[in-house]
């Protein structure tokens, strides 16, 4: 339909107005220039009456009070204008025929005082007076045309796309809040980030380079802190996050039931030391080879979409095989990587004669030992050379001195003992670091205790360049074990890319707390999408020669589109919060600014202390990775011996056929 029952009403009345105007002017000039109508003999005895009656009221007192009411009413009329031309108008044509008009109109009566005939005065005057009205007429139709249009004009549908966002600060004793501003139609309020449920699976922080996630992480790293939360940091920037974290640590720990300690794993600055291949960690074959894979797959990341493909199984179950000889060889006594890694470039003969003595490992070495014998080179170096060359990437002084220690161990969460662990990664070398630190990861999921006493937080920054390949397992699961895992990534495109498309898409559908700053393409998609769609007011215009016609409707539409997402500005985002069962958060929906003080935030950190540092010299790494080799060489010999030696085992020891 052209107009609603409302505008059709006020289409009326402004109708109505205009004609009281006319009407109010066609008097005016009939009192003003009586004589020439008389003298035409367009008068009458019941006009005379009416004139009589309307001088009654006082409107004729004055002379131009009659034109003065005439225009008030022309200007009401204006309210509801309706043009019938084009849409391109400017304000410049607009006040040339409201000036002009109003000059025209108001300097008419100058043409009174002419020494003329009647007829020609009162001709002129009515004349100039009616064109002064016209213009002015047409000038104010423009430019109540172009003031409707700026007061509608929302080019980019901002306007609509606003909604009602959670202006309570919502906290618990595990609550994240951060402030904001939004805007509502034409306001401008204040708000919150309520993330009062971490656990449900975790926190996503999403948004391109400059975007202000490092901000936000580092806001939630801080307020977990101060709510005693025990921490694993990934700092792929080190020591961005680890500065933030030990200087809340310091302020907060006496917040702490038991007061955590504080370890940094630095693979090139050395500090502390872990060993992610702990045998506590490792207490079945299936421990394992999930050790194994989460090595491998950190090593070479484009196996995670070839999981299950002859090689790839094979260098996992080779791996396999070392990891448990050395937890099962002296009660794990030699199980760390390093001493994994140095074994793996054992000669094969040996190395197989060793690991078919356990006989927890038979199926597993089985096939490679038949290969060996049966001459298959090509096909046992396929197997075994992808989990070889991979493992000897990581043959480095200090990667071997950090991994070979025990500091700490990686229950993180423990009531008793608590930690906040941060690893350091280096971007030019991360494809090496990140896979120790899957390692870790693999590690520190196995010794996470099952509890409700003591809340930690996983923070991977850059998380697309670590595989954690079993994390959407671990975020259905989280909760039990009061883990709040936060994940840190610049693109849903770059997560496809690291895990592939399938596993990628489940993490991101598994996440209950979103909060994104500027991305684009399907990133920005799968985002709206989630959002959802809300009611909008919809207006068109229509202009033709002979009328205009304005529709309105309501219907659905995204709340935020693709569009809005792709030009976020820095600090702006975009999210979805869970709630809990005792505590609801009607409005979960977030686009809004996040308020950092700047200002502030930089005097804190230049207040910082410094990072704990050990000293550690090149000679104690030296004499420890030299320790490894020789620890690596003897285990084989002595294994060789003893069996070699042990009466009904001399047959185990291989030898190509």
């Amino acid at each position: 339909m052209r107009t609603n029952e409302n505008e059709i009403g006020i289409k009326k009345i402004m109708d109505m107005t205009r004609l009281i105007s006319v009407a109010v002017l066609l008097l005016h000039f009939y009192d003003s220039c009586y004589v020439f109508f008389r003298e035409q003999g367009w008068t009458h005895s019941i006009s005379n009456k009416i004139l009589d009656n309307i001088h009654r009221t006082g409107l004729f007192d004055r002379f131009h009070k009659a034109k003065f009411l005439a225009l008030l009413f022309l200007a009401l009329s204006l309210l509801g204008v309706k043009a019938k031309m084009g849409e391109e108008f400017n304000y410049r044509l607009a006040l040339a025929y409201l000036l002009t008009g109003l000059v025209l109109y108001f300097t008419s009566g100058l043409l009174l005082f002419l020494p003329a005939t009647i007829t020609v005065i009162a001709v002129s005057y009515m004349a100039i007076t009616s064109m002064g009205f016209i213009f002015f007429l047409t000038g104010g139709t423009l430019l109540a045309r172009i003031i409707k249009k700026k007061l509608s004009g929302d080019v980019f549908n901002t306007i609509n796309e606003t909604f009602p966002q959670e202006e309570r600060k919502l906290e618990n004793k595990y609550s994240v809040n951060i402030p904001t501003r939004y805007r509502l139609k034409n306001q401008e309020r204040t708000g919150w980030i309520n993330v009062i449920n971490g656990f449900r699976g975790g926190v996503l922080l999403m948004g391109l380079s400059g975007s202000g996630k490092t901000l936000l992480a580092k806001e939630i790293l801080k307020q977990q802190i101060a709510k005693g939360y025990a921490q694993f940091i990934h700092d792929f920037k080190y020591p961005d996050l680890t500065k933030v974290a030990y200087n809340h640590f310091l302020r907060n720990k006496y917040r702490y039931k038991v007061a955590p300690s504080f370890h940094i794993l630095n693979f090139e600055d050395v500090q502390d030391r872990c060993n992610p291949l702990l045998p506590k960690s490792i207490r079945s074959l299936t421990d394992a080879a999930s050790a194994s894979r989460a090595i491998l797959l950190g090593l070479n990341q484009q196996w995670i979409d070839q999981q299950g493909d002859f090689w790839v199984e094979s260098s996992i179950n080779f791996t396999t095989a070392l990891i448990w000889f050395l937890r099962v060889y002296q009660d794990g006594k030699y199980c760390t990587l390093p001493h994994v890694i140095e074994l793996a470039q054992t000669p094969l003969d040996k190395l197989f004669t060793i690991l078919l003595a356990e006989s927890t490992l038979e199926v597993l070495v089985t096939p490679f030992v038949r290969a060996y014998q049966e001459d298959a080179g090509k096909q046992l170096i396929g197997q075994i050379s992808g989990a070889a060359i991979s493992l000897g990437t990581l043959s480095s002084e200090k990667l071997y001195y950090v991994l070979s220690g025990d500091d700490f161990t990686m229950d993180i969460n423990d009531p008793q003992k608590p930690k906040i662990v941060c690893i350091a990664n280096n971007p030019q070398v991360s494809n090496v670091y990140s896979a120790v630190i899957s390692l870790y990861l693999n590690t520190l999921q196995k010794l996470l205790k099952e509890q409700d006493e003591q809340p930690c937080d996983i923070m991977l920054e850059e998380f697309a360049n670590i595989s954690w390949y079993n994390a959407d397992k671990f975020l259905s699961v989280c909760r039990s074990y009061l883990v709040n895992v936060t994940l840190v990534i610049q693109d849903a495109s770059q997560l496809i890319l690291h895990y592939g498309e399938r596993q990628a898409n489940v993490i991101l559908s598994m996440v209950g707390n979103i909060i994104s700053g500027q991305v684009t393409g399907d990133s920005a998609k799968q985002l709206s999408d989630r959002f959802g769609k809300i009611m909008q007011d919809r207006q068109s215009l229509t202009i033709n020669s002979s009328d205009t016609s304005l529709n309105k409707s309501r219907q659905l539409d995204y709340a935020i589109p693709q569009s809005t997402i792709a030009s976020l500005s820095a600090g702006e985002v975009v999210g979805v919060v869970a709630d809990n069962p005792d505590q609801r958060i009607p409005q979960k929906m977030i686009h809004a600014q996040v308020q950092h003080d700047l200002k502030a935030l930089e005097k804190e950190e230049a207040k910082y202390k410094p990072l704990p540092e050990k000293q550690v010299t090149e000679k104690v790494i030296r004499e420890t990775f030299l320790r490894i080799k020789r620890e690596a060489k003897a285990i084989v010999e002595d294994e060789v011996d003893r069996i070699v030696n042990t009466p009904g085992m001399v047959g185990m020891v291989i030898k190509k056929t």
